[in-house]
Parts: C-alpha cells; sequence; structure tokens
C-alpha cells in the first residue's frame, strides 16, 4: 500500500483500482454475514474459489466473500454480478454448476427465488420480493465489497465524502449540513445527530473525543453487525469526517467481545486505512491528525449505554451514571465526547457527498433518511431490511418478510427490543417515524421489529423481556435492581396461572417506579413492552388472571 498525501492522489487511486478491475468479467459474491456464516457459507465460499482455481483463466469469473446481503432466511445467498443474480440456499455440491453457467452466461434455474404460492421465479434482485421494495441505501454495497479489502470500498466511491469534507467544506460547514439534513440517532432515542455534535464541539475544552457505539446487544437487533461487518469503512468515513466537525484528534470504537468475525474486520480496516494514510497524522495533507482505539464490552448488556460504555472505555466498571451529567460535555475522562451507533455514523458520507437537501427529501417531515430493520419472529422472511422512513409497517410485514408464517393471522409487531413496545395487528398500516410510532407506545429503538402471530401469549413476551433485563441489570441502583425483579416475579405467577386480584395494578405501580426512579435508560425505559401490552392487550392479562382466580375457587370448592 502507498500512503496517500492529497485528495488527488486518492482520486488517482481509486482510477486505478477501476482500471485494472474488468468490468464485463462476472463476479460472485458469497454472503459471509452471521446468519449464512451459521449456515456454512465459508464453505460455500471456498468451494467457489476452489473452483475457480481449478479451471483457471477458463473459470471467467472471481469470486468475492462479502458480508451480509440481508435476505437471511435463505442463506447461504450468492449474487452474481453484474447482473445481480441471486441464488439461495446454496450448497458447496452446487457450486460447479454455477461457475460454468456464469462462465456462460447461463442462470442457474433451480437455484433462484420461487414464490412459495404461485412458483414464480426471480432471478434478479430487483425482482424477489425481499428485495425490490427496499431503498438499500446503507447496506446495498455489503454484495459489491470483501470487507477484508479497503480498495473494495474505494472502488465503490469510499472516502470521497471525507475528502470533500477536509479539502471543501469548513467544520462548522460540515455540522451545519449534518444538522440541516436532520440526521436523528439511529441508536434508539431518535435524538438529532446534529444538535449532539454541536453541544460537543462547543463544550469547554480542548481534547474532545468521538465514539461508535457498536455493541448492539439486545436480542432481535443485528442491523448494526451487518452493516459494520460487511462495510467497516463506511462507518470510519462517517467517524472521520464526525471528528473534522467536531474538533476530535482521539476516536473509539466500541463493540461486543463475542463477535470475532466483526473484530477481525473491524481491525482491518483501521489498519488499512492507516497504511493509505486516511487514519493518523496529517490525513490526505489535510492536517487533521485522528487517531481510532478498539475497545470490547465485558459481557453485559447495560455496558452498551452510554455512560456506562464511556466507564468501560476507561477501564471502570461498565456502571451508567446520573443522566444530568451530559456525556457530550462530560464524557470520556470528563471531556465532551460525542457517542453515535454504527448507523448514525455511516449515514454521514452520503449527507457529505450527496448533500442535506438530497438527504432530507427521503423519509417523513421528522425523521430522514432510510432505516435498517431487523425483521424477525413469526415472519416468512426475516433478515436486515433497509426502507425509507414513513413506510408503513405493512409493507415490511407482508411485502417483504412474505407476511405471517404457517398463513397464521398478526397478532402485534414489537419494536425496540426488551425496551420498546407492542402495538396490535390492527395498527400495522402505522408509518416507520420515530415520533409516530412513539405516540402509539412502540418506539423504534435501534430497529429491532419482531413479528407475533394469532397464538402469541403476550403475558409470556413481558415476562421473557422482564427476565432478560433483570438478568442484564448492573444492580447498581435499588429501583432497577428490585423493581424489575418484583415485575418480573408478578409476571411469572400469572403464566403459571397464579395470578391474584391486583396484579394489574401492582404492575403499574412498579412501571411508575422504575420509569421515574432507575439510574439509567435500562430502567427507566424497562416498563416500556409491559406499559404497550397493558395498553393494548390488558384483555389478556386479565382473562390469565380471572381464569386463575376461577381455578383457585373451583379447587377450594371441591375441598
Amino acid at each position: 500500500m502507498t500512503r496517500l498525501h492529497s485528495a488527488s492522489e486518492l482520486e488517482q487511486l481509486r482510477a486505478r483500482i477501476l482500471a485494472a478491475r474488468e468490468s464485463v468479467k462476472p463476479c460472485i459474491a458469497v454472503c459471509a454475514g452471521a446468519a449464512c456464516h451459521g449456515q456454512d457459507s465459508l464453505r460455500v465460499a471456498g468451494a467457489f474459489q476452489a473452483e475457480v482455481e481449478k479451471l483457471g483463466t477458463a473459470a471467467a469469473v472471481e469470486v468475492r466473500v462479502t458480508g451480509c446481503h440481508g435476505y437471511c432466511e435463505k442463506g447461504p445467498n450468492v449474487v452474481v454480478g453484474p447482473q445481480e443474480i441471486c441464488y439461495f440456499e446454496v450448497k458447496p455440491s452446487d457450486v460447479p454448476e454455477i461457475v460454468q453457467r456464469t462462465a456462460k452466461g447461463e442462470v442457474v434455474e433451480r437455484l433462484v427465488y420461487a414464490h412459495p404460492g404461485t412458483g414464480e421465479k426471480a432471478v434478479h434482485m430487483n425482482e424477489v420480493p425481499f428485495y425490490k421494495h427496499q431503498t438499500r441505501l446503507l447496506i446495498g454495497d455489503n454484495t459489491r465489497i470483501d470487507p477484508m479489502r479497503i480498495d473494495d470500498y474505494l472502488a465503490v466511491g469510499g472516502y470521497a465524502a471525507l475528502a470533500k469534507a477536509l479539502f471543501q467544506m469548513t467544520p462548522d460547514q460540515v455540522l451545519d449540513e449534518v444538522k440541516k439534513a436532520n440526521l436523528r440517532g439511529r441508536g434508539g432515542g431518535g435524538f438529532p445527530a446534529g444538535l449532539k455534535w454541536e453541544t460537543a464541539k462547543n463544550a469547554p475544552g480542548e481534547e474532545k473525543y468521538v465514539i461508535v457505539n457498536g455493541h448492539e446487544g439486545e436480542p432481535g437487533a443485528f442491523m448494526d453487525r451487518a452493516l459494520f461487518t460487511g462495510n467497516p469503512h463506511k462507518v470510519l468515513e462517517g467517524l472521520i469526517i464526525g471528528a473534522y466537525a467536531i474538533g476530535a484528534r482521539r476516536g473509539f470504537i466500541y463493540t461486543r467481545h463475542d463477535s470475532p468475525q466483526l473484530i477481525k474486520h473491524i481491525e482491518q480496516a483501521l489498519a488499512q486505512a492507516e497504511e493509505y494514510g486516511l487514519l493518523g497524522e496529517n490525513i490526505l495533507g489535510s492536517g487533521l491528525d485522528f487517531r481510532v482505539e478498539l475497545h470490547f464490552d465485558v459481557g453485559i448488556f447495560v455496558s452498551g449505554e452510554s455512560s456506562a460504555l464511556m466507564r468501560s472505555i476507561e477501564g471502570m466498571p461498565p456502571e451508567p451514571r446520573p443522566k444530568y451529567i451530559r456525556t457530550s460535555v462530560a464524557g470520556i475522562w470528563d471531556r465532551p465526547s460525542n457517542l453515535n451507533n454504527v448507523e448514525t455514523w455511516a449515514n454521514v458520507p452520503q449527507i457529505i457527498g450527496r448533500g442535506a437537501d438530497w438527504y432530507a427529501s427521503i423519509g417523513t417531515a421528522g425523521s430522514k433518511g432510510t432505516k435498517l430493520v431487523s425483521l424477525s419472529g413469526n415472519v416468512v422472511d426475516s433478515g436486515v431490511v433497509e426502507v425509507p422512513m414513513g413506510t408503513p409497517l405493512r409493507k415490511i410485514v407482508y411485502d417483504i418478510g412474505g407476511g405471517i408464517a404457517g398463513g397464521k393471522g398478526a397478532k402485534a409487531v414489537h419494536f425496540g427490543g426488551p425496551m420498546g413496545g407492542s402495538i396490535p395487528a390492527s395498527l400495522i398500516d402505522a408509518p416507520l417515524d420515530f415520533d409516530e410510532l412513539a405516540k402509539l407506545g412502540a418506539p423504534i429503538g435501534a430497529g429491532g421489529l419482531l413479528v407475533m402471530d394469532e397464538d402469541t401469549d403476550m403475558v409470556e413476551v413481558a415476562r421473557y423481556f422482564l427476565e432478560w433485563l433483570t438478568n442484564e441489570s448492573c444492580g447498581k441502583c435499588v429501583p432497577c435492581r428490585e423493581g424489575m425483579w418484583q415485575t418480573m416475579k408478578v409476571l411469572e405467577n400469572i403464566t403459571k396461572g397464579k395470578g391474584r386480584s391486583g396484579d394489574i395494578a401492582r404492575l403499574e405501580d412498579l412501571n411508575d417506579v422504575t420509569g421515574a426512579a432507575c439510574l439509567c435508560a435500562l430502567g427507566k425505559t424497562a416498563a416500556d413492552p409491559l406499559k404497550s401490552m397493558l395498553r393494548y392487550f390488558k384483555d389478556e392479562y386479565e382473562a390469565q388472571i380471572a381464569g386463575a382466580h376461577v381455578g383457585e375457587v373451583a379447587g377450594s370448592a371441591a375441598k
């Protein structure tokens, strides 16, 4: 690798990379995202590489091992470019035929998508129902990028936005562009990113930090890992631009210790970016010095909470601090620290590269851009979905997800994981919008969308979430440690047929206490799933309690 000293050298390198590639040569992209990886996609990739090596120049194809393609339900999946022919549930034994047919410009019909009802075939990505209803601005390049090769990111325009920011814009102009785009944080709260950046920028103190929160510890959320594992440079580019705007010279990536593939890709991205002069001293000759450190969690969910995460980076136990302390002003080592999640940072290069007006043209009045959603539960096709803000939930569940599995009816959809909320199927036409879904009691959170069918026990769902949160609590504050445990025991008794009169009132009282008195967001929002269920499914709770009471009376009469 050659260190780049200017924006012009970056563009010259990009031109050489593109010139060296045979644009007409088919490329077989094998998904190695988490779901496909779990279905032995690396064995499939190895079979492709062995077959191409065996055929030599006669193969006339290239093989690329990529990050997540999104369609987790049908893995291992393969996309053949440039036509974007999709093959699903590929086995190593299918490889020779795919290579031979691809070299001849033919399609392996038996491996393409077939509609489960009509049997109608879909060959290309834009014809497959799961893909054709999406707008894949963030994750769409995953099929074209080997995350271990920075040149693949440069080939699709990578780091051009960084060069634009450094040489055509002042830090204030970058900040203003992010504010104008109305980028809202994708980590849960939906707070305007530009305002958070501005707070850190204007906070007293020379040393400031920028941080990627890549923890993503809640069940049912796998968007950030799909994006970060598949295209780490997109996130890194956003982080460097943010550092330039805020005035930071040091950054941190905080992620899970138990994701070896993700860690490997991040470490490689950091090393390659530094070798090319995109990290370190005097980036691209701009005068900007910026370095990034990689830190890991300690295995508990609360370590992803902003202040707990920062304490963890300091080498302290990951316990939250009171919320009146603003981390944008007094974060790591009490210095201004700007924290955004993976998806938020990944939006920054496209905002700077294509402009705030373009970005703001996508979505709703209050929620701009696209949103990554982890679609799971009782749905036909699960996976990582990307759609414009404002998309009706019905479109995500039925047009993209294929509807409810097993031909059953929908009962509810749940957003936001253990700290989110459930809404009934009657509200499934609600838009994917921060404010609208929050009003309904199902805040988007990070973007985990759980679909539940007609057989789902909503009391059991709430009990599961409370049990998970109780186990993940750091135990620092009494309302969280004891309040969640008491709530879980009440729910547990109801599910075991031991519910008592007054249980719902007890649950509501406990909700009020934890919501008001807990130290951090984990405890404060732990009651949200239960609140939404008592709002929409209270009759189900009352029925189970009444059933237990009837059984108790009958048992006493028999004696």
